[in-house]
Formats: structure tokens, sequence, C-alpha cells
């Protein structure tokens, strides 16, 4: 019919209409097929990392940290479980520290309004000690695996900010008259919870297969989810020997820390991370990077937006919505912009409790509503945020160097 109507408009000397054809699925399975290669690797990743720190958990293995927090003092308290968090969470991922991290609080402290504060920073805090290392948190570990950051860079250059980030909420803090009161008087119930068998062995093995993931990455030059997938593997088998024999101990082992893992979290990001490749095969983020570049030139007005949206809608969609507007052409691997993009959107979930998983869960545990948070910590955390942005801008101005012997170490100088 289509032929015939185009001939009859010939014969009378009229317009040929366009030829509308359905559009190809090759490129867009192309797209899709490319998309979920990306995504399967941060999948893989999460699963592995979730699961080694379930079955660490599981073995009351974070007691070795918690039981050396012995202090009763309000303002020491404070800054001591601000800090073990910060270091905490840069092995570990951000929602299981603070949750972790707030149940100790719980046991260590009564209800009140200071526990509250408490609990704050523990979220202030574990924000802050994901965003200096490649492993400690969903954003800068998808930057790492897309190959925007590298591990020594990334620590060398956001550690100062990231510290700094912590420091000033926790100096406000320690001002206020609930940080300043008397000493706390409740008994540490934590000392009286038993450590499952070879807990200690399997906090060692387990901290090991994480930090061992960059060394695996820089040595063998395969991907991320190779190296934590293999740490996994060990500490199945180990916990498999350890506890071979003992039916009643199967929470211990692998297969049943699998179906404790948060697989809810883990398919919101894969949502999130499909829906905005489908955004950058459609060219849209394209198109939103060229409007940026034409209306905000500053690439720290850029980076530092991106961490005020991280505090309204969670921070792996603009950061994953980042990657596709921005490739390695426009911005290097390194390069000042990642670094910073990596810092904000890390740090800035901490300004509201809904912007970061961390918070969510500090909300249901403590039963802390929104605007609480906002009269009270908000402030505290903006001007954290604002300071290490500040202190990214000083040292980078420095252009502090690293010593040549430790530039020199193979899997520290590599990716």
């Amino acid at each position: 019919m289509d032929w015939l109507i185009q001939k009859m408009r010939k014969d009378l000397g009229l317009p040929l209409l366009p030829v509308i054809q359905a559009p190809s699925t090759e490129i867009a399975v192309s797209d899709l097929t490319h998309a979920s290669a990306e995504v399967c690797e941060v999948m893989f990743f999460l699963f592995g990392a979730m699961t080694i720190v379930e079955i660490v958990d599981a073995h009351q293995g974070f007691k070795l940290v918690t039981d050396n927090i012995t202090t009763r003092k309000p303002r020491t308290l404070l800054w001591v479980v601000g800090f073990v968090t910060f270091f905490l969470s840069s092995i570990l991922d951000n929602l299981t520290c603070t949750i972790a991290m707030v149940s100790m609080s719980r046991k260590l402290v009564p209800a009140s309004e200071y526990r509250k504060l408490l609990g704050a920073v523990i979220v202030i805090a574990a924000n802050a000690g994901g965003a200096w290392t490649p492993i400690g948190d969903v954003t800068t570990t998808m930057l790492w695996i897309h190959g925007r950051i590298s591990t020594l860079q990334t620590m060398k250059s956001l550690f100062i900010p990231s510290i700094v980030s912590l420091a000033v909420p926790l100096a406000l803090m320690s001002l206020t008259s609930k940080v300043n009161g008397k000493g706390l008087d409740s008994p540490n119930v934590l000392a009286s919870e038993d450590m499952a068998p070879r807990g200690k062995l399997v906090f060692s093995v387990g901290m090991s297969a994480l930090i061992f993931v960059p060394v695996f990455k820089a040595l063998t030059g395969l991907p991320p989810f190779m190296g934590i997938l293999f740490g996994l593997g060990v500490l199945w088998i180990l916990t498999d020997a350890i506890h071979y024999g003992e039916s009643e101990r199967q929470e211990l082992k692998v297969p049943q820390a699998l179906s404790r893992i948060d697989t809810q979290g883990a398919l919101f990001f894969l949502g999130i991370l499909l829906s905005v490749s489908s955004l950058e095969a459609a060219g849209l983020l394209r198109e939103l990077a060229n409007y940026l570049d034409a209306h905000i030139p500053n690439v720290e007005l850029i980076a530092s937006a991106i961490g005020f949206v991280s505090a309204i809608i969670d921070n792996v969609p603009p950061i994953t919505a980042t990657m596709g507007m921005y490739d390695l052409t426009t911005f290097p691997q390194d390069s000042e912009f990642w670094q910073l993009v990596a810092y904000c959107a890390g740090t800035g979930g901490s300004m509201l409790v809904i912007g970061s998983a961390a918070g969510v869960a500090y909300m249901g545990m403590e039963k802390v509503d929104f605007f609480w948070y906002l009269r009270k910590v908000s402030g505290f955390a903006f001007a954290g945020y604002a300071a290490g942005f500040a202190a990214y801008l000083a040292v980078n101005n420095l252009h502090i160097s690293l010593p040549s012997t430790l530039s020199q170490v193979p899997f520290l100088s590599g990716s």
C-alpha cells in the first residue's frame, strides 16, 4: 500500500512522503549489553562485600573494636565513637558500619538527647570515612570501578578533607550543653556478649579480604569484583571448615549470610544504575553536561552542587548521572573534578538524614524524625562539608606530593 501511494503522488507531481522505518533493536541491545556488564561489576562487588561483612558480624567480630571503647565521659565518647566509625567505615560499607556502631551506642548510653547526637555523629563519620577509600562507600567504589579515580591518589587527596568534615562537627557539638554534661553511669553490656568460636580469626580474614581488593586489582589487572569474590571464597572455605559438623551453627556460614544481606538495597542500586544508563544511551546526560558547562563553567561549583543533590535524593543517582555526563576524555582519571565529586557525594549526604543509607538506618533505629535532625544536626554537617571542601582546595593548591619511596609501592602507585 505504501508503494502505491508513493507512485500516485509521483505521477501527480506531489512531493514524496518521508519513509518512516521501525527503529532497529540492534543499537538498543548493544547499549543494554554494555550497561548490564558495567552494572553487574558493581552488583557483584556489593554482594560480595555485604556477605563478608555479614559473616564477620554473625561471628561478633566487631566486638574486637567496640569492646575497647570504655570511656564514660560524654565529650570523649563523642570523639572516640566518631573516629572509630570514621576508620571502620573506610573498610566497611556505610550502612553496615552505622548499624554496628548505633547498636553499640544503644548498649553504652541510655535513651536520651545525647544518644541521638551520638548516633548523628556516627552517620557523619560513616559518610566521611567512606569518602576517602575506594572500598569505603558505594559511590567511591563506582568511581573506582569505572576508572574515574585510583586508589593511592584518592586516599592521598581526600583523607584530609574527609577527616576535617568530621572534626569540625565534633568540635562544634562538643560546645553544646548536651555533650558537656556529667559522665554516663550505664554499664557496658557489650562485654557480657560472647563472641562466636573463631570470631577473631573470621574478623581478621574478613577485613583482610576487603583490604586486599585494591592490591588484587593492581597486581592482576582484573576487575575489583573478582578480588572481592576471591576473598569471599576464602572466607567461605574457612567458615565451612571451622564449623564442620556443627548443625546448630548454620547461621554462621555463608549460605545463611547470603539470605540476610540487604538484597532490597542492592536491587535499588540495580534499578538506579540501569535507569541512568538508559538516560545516557538516549543522550540526555550529555545534553545536561553541555548545559552545565555553558552556564556553570566552574567544576568546583558543579561538584559542590552534587553534594547538595546527594543530601536530598541519596548519593547513588547523582554519581551515576555524573559518570554518564562526563567521560575520561572530558575529565581524566584522578582529576580535581572526580576527586571533588567523590568527596561531595560521600559527605554531602550527611546534611539531611534522608541523604544516605546510613542516615535512614539511624533514623529507624533511634526513632529520629526528619525535622529533629534538620534542627539539631544539619548545621553541624553543613559546616563540616564546607570545611572539608575548603580543605581540599587548600591542599590541592599546595601540590603536596608523596615521598618517592611510598609512590613506588606497586599496589599503591597503581589504580
